[in-house]
């Protein structure tokens, strides 16, 4: 039985990475991996494998929108201001469904970290980096394909760096517990200095 060929959209994908000399291996699901989470529960993959496509836009100097993909692990949150200051696009904000589709060629859900009608400047999540193997849309929001994050960075040309909100919630202590909370000096450190 003859292949089938590519949808256009899973084709660009394809061909993008092949022009740099990688072979992808695309699944495809009957339902949609629109979420990170259905696409880690597709694979059998965590949550952090998975490669969320985010795309953000900043004004150019003639005010056209540049487009700025960001790689984000799935289990991470965008930081804005992070992002801003990684990007120097201190107006940088998130695409509306409609532009990201303008910009990229791709629909969200499926916005593959390649084959974009332009070149895309992208900046990728380094916690991708925690897993040997993540997966990425391969053009709609029913194909995925995995690959090494060092691979992916490399087919991208991205930009490793931190964007991702910081996972540690800051824990308000009221002011009269933290009175009663023990110091290294001990509890004696609690008493005035004439007590």
């Amino acid at each position: 039985m003859p292949d089938t060929p590519a949808p256009p959209a899973i084709q660009r994908v394809l061909d993008a990475a092949a022009r740099k000399g990688v072979t992808l291996e695309v699944t495809t699901f009957d339902e949609s991996t629109h979420t990170a989470e259905d696409a880690a529960a597709a694979v059998g993959a965590e949550l952090g494998q998975i490669v969320k496509s985010l795309v953000f836009v900043a004004p150019n100097d003639d005010g056209a929108l540049e487009p700025i993909l960001c790689l984000v692990s799935g289990a991470n949150r965008v930081d804005l201001a992070r992002l801003a200051a990684v990007a120097g696009e201190p107006d940088i904000r998130r695409a509306t469904a409609r532009e990201a589709n303008e910009l990229t060629g791709f629909v969200i859900g499926g916005i593959p970290p390649v084959g974009h009608p332009k070149p895309v400047r992208v900046i990728m999540d380094p916690d991708l980096g925690r897993y040997p193997v993540v997966w990425a849309a391969a053009g709609t929001a029913t194909t995925v394909f995995p690959v090494p994050p060092a691979t992916l960075r490399i087919l991208a040309n991205a930009t490793v760096a931190p964007i991702a909100e910081d996972r540690r919630a800051a824990v308000a202590i009221p002011i009269e517990a933290a009175d009663a909370i023990p110091t290294a000096a001990g509890d004696g450190a609690l008493q005035s200095a004439g007590g």
